[in-house]
């Protein structure tokens, strides 16, 4: 059964690794899921960008793919400052964990944060992706 979907506005990669960052975006281009995809390096830079995001009408992101360990501000401590500064107020943005190697402490701790819907081991694959669209973005 071929699923349809119409390619998101904004997906947004945050990483500190730039194959992982340069191995999923080429994965999303090519299957054509965004019109913009958009690479933050840690979880501060990605903050930043969703804070100017709100005010000054720049393109909020429909996705995140959001990396637990990195260097400045891990993926926790993001997940914290945003429901902290409520920046998911008012939209329906998907945030989901890119993990390489995920504790069971990590997953459980995932498990408190209602705007994560799911984690995935890097890199994303062909069926990583199109699960997530079909799970989250499918139109009838």
């Amino acid at each position: 059964m071929k699923t349809h979907f119409e390619p998101l506005d904004l997906i947004m990669l945050v990483d500190d690794d730039d194959t992982t960052n340069f191995v999923n975006k080429r994965l999303l281009i090519k299957l054509g899921v965004a019109k913009e995809i958009i690479v933050k390096k840690n979880g501060a830079e990605a903050l930043e960008y969703l804070q100017s995001s709100s005010k000054e009408g720049v393109a909020y992101p429909d996705l995140i793919f959001l990396d637990i360990k990195m260097p400045v501000m891990d993926g926790f401590s993001f997940l914290d400052e945003y429901h902290n500064q409520k920046l998911f107020q008012n939209n329906s943005m998907i945030i989901l964990m890119l993990t390489s190697s995920a504790s069971f402490y990590d997953l459980e701790r995932l498990k408190g944060y209602e705007s994560v819907k799911k984690h995935f081991s890097k890199a994303l694959t062909e069926a990583d992706v199109r699960e997530i669209m079909n799970e989250y973005y499918q139109q009838n």
